[in-house]
């Protein structure tokens, strides 16, 4: 019988190879959310989200922006895979998704945000008609029941396409032969009788991402990272005990 990891095990793994590269991974995060951060104002500053062709216009540009951000979590995911792996790693990893397999890569992500995009649709519309009633307080409260029924709706797609595809750029890295719909196949099959333990990890993690927030943010300079290497870990892990994917 196969003996996965347990989370601590993952954990206390992570911690390990993070040792002597926090300065290299908290660059590349800055890095990572300098590049999305700077796109995302720069539309918001340049659409009109008050009319409905704006606001239809703003969700096309970052839908764009969405799928391009697939070359960064491919790079992200190699980054990680080289420090679980005892290799040396540096912040230009965060590009390499640029050089392997970039089509795949936007395919990939293209195909999330698409379903991601699709089960936030009724948040997105409610969102819109609220902001349009906040001088009507009346239309306004009726609304918010919807909308926070469309906010569970959203997290919960949300959740289980991380689920889901959590593998599938890990897996690009590891097997860039095959095409992004057979990647994410894989990652579905590869994930199978193990959603419980990938998420039962991230709730583990609610606890320190809850300090990174009291701590104006200041925290998750440590902490995204940290569960990144645990992804990694995690996926290391599932792909030894695993012949699903080879």
């Amino acid at each position: 019988m196969n003996q996965f990891k347990s989370s601590a095990e993952l954990k206390a793994s992570a911690r390990e190879r993070l040792l002597g590269h926090y300065g290299t991974v908290i660059g590349a995060f800055l890095l990572n959310g300098a590049i999305s951060g700077t796109a995302t104002i720069a539309v918001s500053l340049v659409v009109d989200l008050s009319t409905i062709s704006g606001t239809v216009l703003y969700y096309a540009i970052m839908f764009l922006v969405s799928v391009l951000t697939g070359l960064f979590t491919s790079g992200n995911a190699y980054l990680y895979l080289k420090l679980i792996c005892g290799h040396p790693v540096s912040v230009a990893d965060l590009f390499y998704g640029f050089r392997l397999c970039p089509d795949k890569a936007v395919a990939m992500q293209a195909w999330i945000a698409l379903i991601t995009y699709i089960g936030s649709l009724p948040q997105i519309i409610l969102n819109y008609l609220m902001m349009t009633n906040l001088n009507h307080p009346d239309r306004a409260i009726k609304l918010m029941l919807p909308y926070a029924l469309s906010l569970i709706l959203s997290g919960v797609i949300t959740v289980m396409l991380t689920l889901f595809y959590a593998q599938a750029f890990f897996l690009l890295h590891d097997f860039p032969q095959y095409t992004a719909k057979e990647l994410l196949r894989k990652s579905r099959r590869l994930m199978v009788h193990h959603k419980g333990r990938l998420f039962y990890l991230y709730v583990s993690f609610l606890p320190l991402m809850l300090l990174g927030l009291l701590s104006w943010g200041l925290a998750l300079l440590w902490v995204i990272p940290y569960i990144s290497a645990t992804e990694a870990a995690f996926f290391l892990d599932l792909i030894q005990h695993n012949t699903e994917a080879a």
